[in-house]
């Protein structure tokens, strides 16, 4: 697949890097923006002159050149505005696609335990809605630079030729209407600050209710989790119409302040007609630019507004825009021996607050799976997720004798492999949940975690779709095919969190020989509360409430650990799952 290069902006939190990022549409922009609008004031010119013709009796070839000339120079100025708009229109588009690629990359770049504090619905807001009003409120001063500020001059000196002193009496209400919607711009700030507030916390509200919908269901939770949406909506909708109402309603009050000077325009204009020192046509020809000239005032309080909205969008933004320099280490040897040493391991999620665990240590070589348990809640997922490097921990991990700090995250990437006990599928085929869109061969993988038959019921094979908009998969269906990709790439070090919970214990059996089999350049580590396989693990971290750790062989913790040995024991007894749930 081609990869599209992306040419890098410096400073990518000042505005003005993002034009001098596009010289090349800026220059159509500018080119045709005066073009067009310098041309603008030509057509009520013409339209005046051939008025007159009209009017004056000129014979049908004079009346036919004026309306053809017409004609043809609105058909040139609307060509320019085309190009102009195109212009416009393809900077606003690169410039939401750099953003977008901007934030998106921020948010890979950054620390996972930041990202965990990062509210969702306003993180969305951010990403989508924020950076399209802000480049909306690029998009429309970019134009209104040239369709208000060249358009409003043009008319201006054009009225001024026609005649001075009616053209400074009936323009002196514009800046009287532009000077209200300049003044109002604080309180619709204000309103859109509020707004956009809101929405986040709506987008968030939504994504709980989403991820936790069975829960609120089974606790009875529907009735009042759907009042409170309620009332954030109504509040959400006072807020939107506060904000919106303010600034759509005063559009026609600065319009009717605009055009009072039509009063001079039509006395003194008149007056003009009737002593003949106008014709008809150059008194049209005064009023259509006098019209258009107030109707552009009235719209520059809407470009004020926008820009407004958009500088409350670019304040959201701002500190997402940073431009990424990956590191360029070299990625560790595919294929080579690997070697895990684990000194005094700890992970706090917060400052002042006790660790989930301490002063772990352990080591592991190629081909070795670990088993990892103990009793609910008191640290193995946060063991699993430590050996990732995604969150700040104590202690040293060290893989192939360097310090897993010191790998890039492309390269943490390249020889880690987590599955959390959480399945997570796309709404995509079962060959891109595995292979993630990698062109891999998912044939083998599959087998390894015994869904050949699965597959062959399947309509489509490894191209069916899975998710809300394909087929639906049973639980232990979805852990396999999480497994899967888990597997598929053969990592140095993979962490399997709880992968057997929804299989059954003879599948389970085969995928565990199948990992003894196929896996030999990797460390596995497999936390589990089932304990039946654990006499296969080359060596066993048991995880005890008063934070202490015992690491052994199965038969080692057997004679050492009356803990482990008695759930051992009792789960053998009891038929393994029944004991699980207990100890959950």
């Amino acid at each position: 697949m081609k990869k599209n290069v992306i040419t890098p902006i410096e400073h990518p939190d000042q505005m003005r890097a993002y034009w001098q990022k596009e010289p090349a549409i800026v220059f159509g922009i500018f080119f045709f923006g005066l073009a067009f609008n310098g041309a603008m004031f030509l057509s009520p010119v013409y339209q005046g002159k051939l008025i007159d013709s009209i009017v004056s009796g000129g014979s049908t070839q004079v009346i036919l050149i004026s309306a053809l000339i017409f004609v043809l120079l609105v058909a040139i100025i609307q060509i320019m505005r085309y190009f102009k708009r195109f212009y416009v229109r393809k900077f606003a588009n690169k410039t939401s696609a750099t953003m977008r690629r901007m934030i998106y990359n921020h948010l890979l770049n950054q620390p996972v335990s930041e990202l965990d504090n990062e509210n969702t619905g306003n993180l969305m807001t951010r990403t989508i809605s924020d950076v399209d009003l802000c480049v909306e409120g690029m998009r429309k001063f970019t134009t209104e630079v040239f369709d208000t500020g060249v358009l409003m001059l043009g008319y201006l000196i054009a009225l001024v030729y026609y005649d001075p002193v009616i053209a400074a009496l009936s323009v002196l209400f514009i800046p009287v209407a532009m000077f209200m919607a300049e003044k109002l711009k604080t309180a619709i700030v204000k309103y859109v600050v509020s707004y956009r507030k809101k929405s986040g916390e709506i987008a968030d509200l939504t994504y709980d209710y989403v991820d936790n919908s069975m829960m609120y269901r089974i606790n009875g939770m529907e009735t009042e989790n759907r009042f409170r949406f309620e009332h954030e909506l109504a509040d959400l909708e006072k807020k939107a119409v506060k904000a919106d109402v303010l600034e759509n309603s005063m559009q026609p009050i600065y319009y009717a302040i605009s055009l009072i000077g039509i009063v001079f325009v039509i006395w003194l204009g008149g007056n003009k007609v009737i002593s003949g020192d106008w014709t008809i046509g150059m008194f049209s020809t005064f009023v259509v630019m006098f019209v258009a000239l107030a109707v552009k005032a009235s719209k520059a309080a809407k470009l004020f507004n926008s820009m407004q909205k958009s500088q409350v969008s670019w304040k959201r933004i701002k500190p997402y825009l940073h431009e990424y320099i990956q590191n360029t280490l070299t990625t560790p040897k595919e294929g080579s021996d690997t070697a895990l040493a684990v000194h005094d391991l700890g992970m706090v999620y917060a400052p002042a607050v006790r660790p989930i665990f301490e002063h772990l240590s352990f080591s592991a070589q190629s081909s070795q799976i670990i088993g990892i348990t103990g009793p609910i809640a008191i640290g193995k997922s946060s063991l699993g997720i430590s050996l990732t490097g995604l969150y700040p921990y104590l202690g040293k991990i060290m893989i192939d004798g360097k310090e897993l700090r010191e790998y890039s995250d492309s390269e943490k990437s390249a020889m880690i492999s987590y599955l959390g006990h959480r399945t997570q599928l796309m709404s995509d085929t079962l060959r891109n949940n595995i292979s993630l869109g990698d062109d891999l061969d998912i044939t083998s993988v599959l087998n390894d975690v015994c869904f050949t038959e699965d597959l062959m019921k399947m309509p489509d094979g490894i191209e069916t779709l899975l998710g809300n908009a394909g087929i639906r998969l049973s639980g232990g269906q979805q852990a396999r095919i999480a497994l899967a990709r888990a597997l598929v790439q053969q990592k140095k070090i993979i962490i399997l969190d709880d992968p057997f919970a929804s299989i059954d214990r003879k599948t389970e059996e085969t995928i565990l020989e199948n990992l003894r089999s196929h896996y030999q350049k990797s460390i596995i580590l497999i936390i589990a509360h089932r304990l039946a396989i654990f006499d296969r693990f080359d060596q066993i971290i048991l995880m005890n409430k008063d934070h202490s750790f015992e690491i052994g062989t199965h038969l080692e913790l057997l004679e050492k650990s009356p803990i482990y040995a008695s759930i051992y024991r009792l789960q053998t007894l009891e038929g393994g799952d029944s004991f699980a749930e207990k100890s959950r």
